[in-house]
């Protein structure tokens, strides 16, 4: 009887745990969500940055890429592909077809939810941005480091 007492208590404690954690976990919720608050930040996004048609650049060059190519190129060029609540096509997910806000701040959810700037990425710096733009990719796509050109 003690022994099973010990493991209800262990199993409530872990349910307990588990659920704050998934209660907490952050998603994606495509830039859109974003615009309400950060209407300037948006426009300027939409109107400037690359990342905001990104997708396209991908798609003229599909019929040359293999598919783990292809695959390759959604990871910098879509919003939180091959991560939980990512962008997994264009018809299931097309509010995340393009690189947008969550690529660099992160899964937008609790933040779209409560305002906290704690609940989003926002010390962003350049080494922030190497996931997509490390040194072989600069090499090939010529990039130019512009962390606050065009996204903001």
């Amino acid at each position: 009887m003690k022994r099973f007492m010990v493991c209800a208590f262990v199993c409530c404690v872990w349910l307990m745990v588990a659920g704050v954690t998934l209660a907490e976990e952050r998603v994606y919720v495509g830039s859109k969500a974003c615009e309400d608050c950060h209407d300037k930040e948006y426009a300027n996004h939409v109107k400037f940055s690359k990342k905001a048609s990104s997708f396209e650049s991908i798609r003229v060059m599909r019929s040359k890429l293999t598919a783990a190519e292809y695959n390759e190129c959604l990871e910098c060029h879509t919003t939180g592909y091959g991560k939980p609540g990512g962008f997994v096509s264009e018809s299931q997910t097309p509010d995340l077809k393009n690189a947008g806000c969550e690529v660099c701040h992160g899964p937008g959810s609790l933040h779209a939810e409560s305002g906290d700037p704690d609940d989003i990425d926002h010390d962003l710096t350049v080494e922030s941005c190497s996931t997509c733009h490390n040194a072989d990719r600069v090499q090939a796509f010529d990039y130019k480091p512009l962390l606050f050109g065009g996204a903001h």
